[in-house]
């Protein structure tokens, strides 16, 4: 009995060191869990939140010029090419030279010119000293109408020369110049200093188009076609700008199928800023639309796939962080819809929660 008093105070001691201990752990292991301001500032928070669930096709496509804004240049005359201007992917504007060409068909046109102009002359010279005569009545009407006529024939062909002249663009040179007909770039050309062109070549010499819009064409399975409609907003993406999205939406669709690959083409069209989508580029489409039921929806990039399971991060405060399980209905590009293990008004951390998985779990 003498000794009761010290067993209980040793009692109280041993259950108070415990107590210290174990708040001590408590507060290590909160000091461990805490965000510091650096991490706060490179973590994104985003709120789940129930969505309509939409469903993503995608498709492999090119970029192309827009057909409308497209020219082809063919020569109207045959010669030597004496001199080209531009080379492919050059930026030109209307009018810009970009070839000359040494033709002797020039030389005749302008012999043409001449003789259309010396015709008219000699009708004009005739028709005076006619009507003179027949004032006189020295000759009949007849021969007054006649020149006339004569001097309406030389006037026609001196237009029609004037007109090739004008089309062809022609000067006071044999030379003839190739000139660009719009703003835009050169995005073929198939011609070069020295070469031979005869005047039934079939091959256009340039080709000039404008790409401030462009096209993106796309094959769509057939088992995808019904999916598809005409407006749809569509996101494509590059290889050499793989974390850019261009926007853009569906507006056409080819209704037939490719006899080869059985599959049918649609058309995106896009604004092409700053010009970074270039004719021939390989670009991946993505069509998204929606399925009729909703569920919870959370960035894609929120999750995390670690010991063969999904996880994402909770956050309820810088202190208290959860490490949870998720089952995935579908993940999309952007967007993953969760049909387990979130509900509304949860956060979830969608940047940089791999190094704060790390630190919770290693």
């Amino acid at each position: 009995m003498k000794n009761s008093p010290y067993i209980l105070l040793l009692a109280m001691l041993a259950v108070w060191t415990t107590s210290c201990n174990k708040k001590k752990e408590v507060q290590d292991e909160v000091k461990a869990f805490m965000l510091s301001d650096t991490m706060m500032s490179r973590i994104t928070l985003d709120t789940v939140k129930t969505e309509m669930v939409r469903n993503e096709l995608t498709l492999v496509g090119k970029v192309v010029p827009d057909e409308n804004q497209v020219i082809k240049i063919f020569p109207l005359v045959g010669g030597n090419v004496e001199d080209v201007n531009v080379e492919l992917g050059d930026n030109v504007r209307k009018g810009q030279k970009l070839a000359t060409i040494r033709s002797g068909e020039v030389a005749d046109f302008e012999r043409q010119m001449i003789q259309a102009q010396s015709d008219l002359l000699i009708a004009q010279k005739n028709l005076s000293s006619t009507e003179d005569l027949y004032e006189s009545k020295l000759v009949p009407e007849r021969d007054a109408i006649t020149a006339r006529q004569m001097v309406d024939k030389a006037q026609a062909e001196l237009s029609r020369v004037k007109e090739i002249f004008s089309i062809y663009g022609i000067g006071k040179s044999t030379n003839y110049t190739i000139k660009s007909p719009i703003n835009g770039f050169i995005i073929d050309k198939n011609v070069n200093r020295g070469m031979q062109l005869r005047s039934d070549n079939s091959e256009s010499l340039f080709t000039v188009g404008q790409i401030a819009d462009v096209w993106v064409m796309a094959n769509v399975n057939e088992s995808d076609i019904p999916r598809v409609k005409l407006g749809m907003a569509a996101d494509v993406r590059t290889i050499s700008f793989p974390d850019q999205i261009f926007k853009g939406k569906v507006d056409k669709i080819y209704n037939v199928l490719d006899p080869e690959t059985k599959a049918m083409k649609i058309r995106i069209q896009l604004q092409n800023v700053g010009f970074k989508l270039k004719p021939e580029m390989h670009a991946t489409v993505y069509l998204n639309f929606e399925e009729g039921n909703q569920m919870q929806a959370i960035p894609s990039q929120s999750i995390i796939f670690d010991r063969s399971k999904n996880w994402v991060m909770v956050f309820h405060s810088r202190s208290k962080i959860e490490t949870r399980a998720v089952e995935i209905y579908r993940s999309l590009a952007n967007r993953t819809y969760i049909s387990s293990g979130l509900k509304n008004g949860d956060v979830v951390i969608s940047k940089n929660q791999l190094l704060v998985y790390d630190a919770l779990n290693d």
